[in-house]
C-alpha cells in the first residue's frame, strides 16, 4: 500500500512539474505587418489565447511586410528559447535557412494561414479553406450576374494578391474554377486581357498598387458611368478591394452604378463600403476560430501529442504534404453582417458606423 501511495505521489509531482513547465514555455508568433487590420487582430487574438493557456508569448510584426525583418525576428525567437513558432510568412519561400536552424534545435513550426514553402521544417499548417474562399467569391459573381440564366456578355476585371503568398494559388484558383468557363464561352469578358494569375497579382496586397492598376484599366478600357459598362471586379481580399473602390469612385461611380466587387477579411473600411452599397461582399474568416485552433495545436505539441488535423492531401509545400487544419469561411453581405459580425462580438455597431 505504501509503495502504491508513493508511486501515485511521485506521478502526481512529475505531472505537476510537466504541467508547470509546459505552461511557462515561450511561444513565438510572427505576423507579417501591422499596417493591415487583419494581422493586428490575428496577432492580438493569438497572444491573448496563448497567454490564457499559460504560455509566455513573443509576438512580433515584421514592419511593413519586410522579409529581412521577419527573418531577423525569427532568429531572435529561436535564440530566445521559443519552443514553437507560429508564422504567417510574408514570402512563403524566403524562410528556408532560418527554419533549418529551428528544426536543428527541435523547434516545431506551425504555418499560420500562409503556407511556408520549400522547407521540411514546417510541422503543421493552420488556415481557412482558401480554395473555398475563391469559390465562394466566384459563385457570388455568378449568382448576382445570373450567368446561368441571362445572355450577357458581362465585363469583368480580375485582381488577386501578392505573388509571394502561396494562398493566392487557392484564392484565384478557386474563383477561376467558377468564372473561367464563362470567360471561355464569352459570357464574361475581361476587356483588359489580364486573366493570368501573374497579371492579376498585387504586390504586398497593396491598396495603392491595386488602385493604380484599376485606374490604368479604367482609362485604357474606357470604363465609366458614361463609358463602357463594367459589371464586376473580382478581388481576392479587402485591402485590394479598397484600392479598386478608390479608383472606381474617382472615375465617378456611385452606389447606383457600382460594379459587383468581392473581398475577404471583413475589414472595417470594406464593411463600411458594403453598408454604403459600394463593395458587394467580403469573406468572413473568423480569426478567433483560427487562433483557438492554433492554441490547441501548440498545446498538443507541448504536451507531446499529435494535434488534430482534418486535411492530409491538399497542401504540398515542395517537400511533401503538410498536415493541416482547415477552418470554414463564409461570405458576408449587408444582409447577414449583423449575425456574423455584431451578434458574435467581432465588431460593435459603433465600429462600423459611417
Amino acid at each position: 500500500m505504501k509503495k502504491l501511495f508513493s508511486l501515485v505521489l511521485c506521478l502526481t509531482l512529475v505531472l505537476g512539474f510537466i504541467s508547470v513547465a509546459v505552461a511557462g514555455e515561450k511561444i513565438g508568433v510572427s505576423m507579417p505587418t501591422q499596417s493591415l487590420q487583419r494581422w493586428n487582430q490575428d496577432g492580438a487574438n493569438m497572444k491573448a489565447r496563448l497567454e490564457a493557456a499559460g504560455y509566455e508569448v513573443d509576438l512580433q510584426f515584421a514592419g511593413d511586410n519586410e522579409v529581412p525583418v521577419q527573418v531577423s525576428q525569427l532568429e531572435n525567437m529561436i535564440s530566445g528559447g521559443c519552443k514553437v513558432l507560429v508564422i504567417s510568412a510574408i514570402d512563403g519561400s524566403s524562410l528556408t535557412t532560418v527554419l533549418n536552424d529551428a528544426k536543428a534545435q527541435g523547434i516545431k513550426v506551425i504555418a499560420y494561414d500562409r503556407l511556408i514553402m520549400n522547407t521540411d521544417a514546417v510541422s503543421y499548417y493552420a488556415t481557412f479553406d482558401n480554395f473555398k474562399v475563391g469559390t465562394l467569391q466566384g459563385e457570388f459573381i455568378r449568382d448576382q450576374l445570373k450567368l446561368d440564366s441571362t445572355a450577357g456578355p458581362y465585363n469583368i476585371e480580375l485582381f488577386t494578391g501578392d505573388p509571394g503568398d502561396n494562398n493566392i494559388n487557392f484564392f484565384f484558383g478557386g474563383a477561376m474554377s467558377i468564372l473561367k468557363p464563362y470567360i471561355d464561352s464569352g459570357k464574361l469578358v475581361v476587356k483588359s486581357g489580364q486573366t493570368e494569375q501573374a497579371q492579376c497579382a498585387t504586390p504586398s496586397w497593396s491598396t495603392e498598387r491595386a488602385q493604380a492598376r484599376m485606374e490604368n484599366i479604367i482609362t485604357s478600357m474606357n470604363y465609366g458611368p458614361n463609358g463602357v459598362k463594367l459589371h464586376a471586379v473580382y478581388s481576392s481580399n479587402d485591402s485590394v478591394a479598397n484600392g479598386i473602390t478608390n479608383a472606381l469612385v474617382g472615375a465617378g461611380y456611385t452606389k447606383d452604378n457600382f460594379p459587383l466587387l468581392t473581398g475577404q477579411d471583413c475589414d472595417v473600411t470594406s464593411m463600411k463600403n458594403i453598408l454604403a452599397g459600394i463593395q458587394s461582399m467580403s469573406i468572413f474568416k473568423d480569426t478567433r476560430t483560427l487562433a483557438e485552433r492554433v492554441v490547441k495545436m501548440v498545446d498538443a505539441i507541448m504536451k507531446g501529442s499529435a494535434p488534430e488535423i482534418n486535411d492530409t492531401e491538399t497542401y504540398d509545400n515542395g517537400t511533401g504534404i503538410i498536415p493541416s487544419f482547415l477552418c470554414d469561411p463564409v461570405f458576408c453581405t449587408k444582409d447577414n453582417y449583423k449575425e456574423l459580425l455584431i451578434d458574435s462580438g467581432y465588431y460593435t455597431e459603433a465600429q462600423l458606423a459611417q
